[in-house]
């Protein structure tokens, strides 16, 4: 059993321009005090073909983690456009929101990243170089994927509390009981 676990995340401000900053809603759980910080990470896969174009747009410590239900905003830059090949900046891409304990990643939340022009005629007839500040971006929120990796939480106990069966990931295609989305602030608030 995992020591955190996320009960929501919702994308705001979406549908956007490509420029506008990303913002995540993201709330969890912590079931077992946790003495070291989470890190959660915003990643933008900029090709399919090659990784050296993916941007990390934000990473935020947070904790020490008591039990207890969080809420806090994730707000990121958008990615720099001119580290994504031009043919890659209108299409589908991939969004990775991350989370890890003591550098051991134990979720992954993918959402797809549709970026097109707003409007109609740019679609219809593209212009030959990529007008950036006409390109809207729409997070597939209703559908993300979801990853999760075992880790051991509590290495000073010496006991390997996770995973129980064979260190093999669990997913999850969005349509079960996990929804998420994303925003980045370095604010974190307890629920009551």
């Amino acid at each position: 059993m995992s020591a955190v676990n996320i009960t929501n995340v919702t994308v705001l401000d979406n549908p956007a321009s490509f420029l506008t900053p990303f913002q995540f809603e993201i709330s969890y759980e912590c079931l077992t005090p946790l003495k070291d910080d989470i890190e959660w990470k915003l990643i933008y896969v900029g090709s399919a073909e090659d990784e050296t174009y993916d941007q990390l747009l934000e990473s935020v410590l947070v904790g020490p983690v008591n039990v207890g239900n969080y809420r806090f905003v994730l707000q990121a830059d958008p990615p720099d456009p001119s580290r994504i090949r031009e043919e890659d900046i209108i299409g589908v891409t991939v969004l990775l929101l991350t989370c890890s304990y003591l550098g051991q990643e134990f979720l992954r939340v993918g959402y797809y990243v549709n970026n097109d022009y707003d409007d109609e005629q740019l679609r219809e007839e593209p212009p030959p170089k990529v007008l950036i500040e006409k390109v809207q971006r729409n997070i597939l929120s209703d559908k993300p994927r979801v990853t999760k990796f075992p880790i051991n939480f509590h290495p000073e106990n010496g006991g390997n509390e996770e995973p129980p069966a064979g260190n093999h990931p669990v997913e999850n295609d969005g349509n079960g009981n996990e929804e998420l989305s994303a925003s980045t602030s370095q604010k974190e608030e307890q629920e009551p």
